[in-house]
């Protein structure tokens, strides 16, 4: 028995497993790549968001769940606050890209519509527009709320062509991708939910409290 995504539990557990998800992109695969310090860093982050929040879509068609899964990301980068006994200035300009960027995701996909689950180009335009409206809202409000100097460096012009388009292609890559991988899932998903329920949500609750865990110990692990 298969049972039908995107009511009550099951879209609670769906925006806490994929924030979750994104959220251990942000903290561990970003260290990482801070590490070696990857010339479009903030670019492939982004691009794994949207990967996730596609994963996300196509498994629940509910867009508006995309917010829920933005503010997650948000309270998983923000660990590092009690983690770290840090200013929560430290870390609003990250936590707000990501909100930002599923808000954008959110508006884009909820006015295509059917149009998103017809044909790879328009996934593939939904994933560069999301992140272009993404970047100009980030840069606008976060020269209010946060106006840091690699901010106050570039004007709005320079902002999005030094940071969108590169946040705009791998959007525009990684977000089809994991549209059709949320496809390939959901007979699979809806399969176990409706004949083990049990198991299922354990399932999502445990994947969710692995990558709660490794955040925390690489924010600890490589400090502030």
């Amino acid at each position: 028995m298969r049972k039908e995504l995107g009511r009550g539990r099951d879209l609670f557990l769906g925006i806490l497993l994929f924030g979750s998800i994104w959220g251990v992109f942000e903290v561990v695969l970003g260290a990482g790549l801070q590490a070696v310090n990857f010339p479009l860093r903030a670019g492939s982050l982004l691009g794994m968001g949207m990967f996730t929040m596609g994963v996300a879509l196509a498994l629940y068609r509910r867009p508006l769940m995309l917010i829920g899964i933005g503010i997650v990301t948000g309270l998983v980068k923000l660990l590092s606050i009690p983690l770290l006994h840090l200013s929560l200035t430290c870390k609003a300009n990250s936590s707000l890209a990501v909100g930002l960027e599923a808000l954008a995701l959110t508006l884009v996909v909820g006015g295509l519509r059917e149009r998103v689950e017809g044909g790879l180009s328009m996934r593939m335009g939904a994933g560069a527009l999301g992140a272009l409206l993404g970047a100009g809202g980030f840069y606008l409000v976060g020269m209010r709320v946060a106006p840091c100097s690699y901010l106050l460096s570039l004007s709005p012009l320079g902002f999005m062509v030094r940071e969108g388009l590169s946040w705009a292609l791998f959007s525009a890559i990684l977000f089809p991708v994991g549209y059709l991988m949320g496809r390939r899932l959901q007979p699979t998903l809806s399969l176990l939910l409706g004949e083990k329920p049990s198991l299922g949500y354990a399932t999502c609750i445990g994947i969710s409290a692995v990558c709660w865990g490794f955040s925390a110990l690489t924010i600890v692990a490589i400090g502030p």
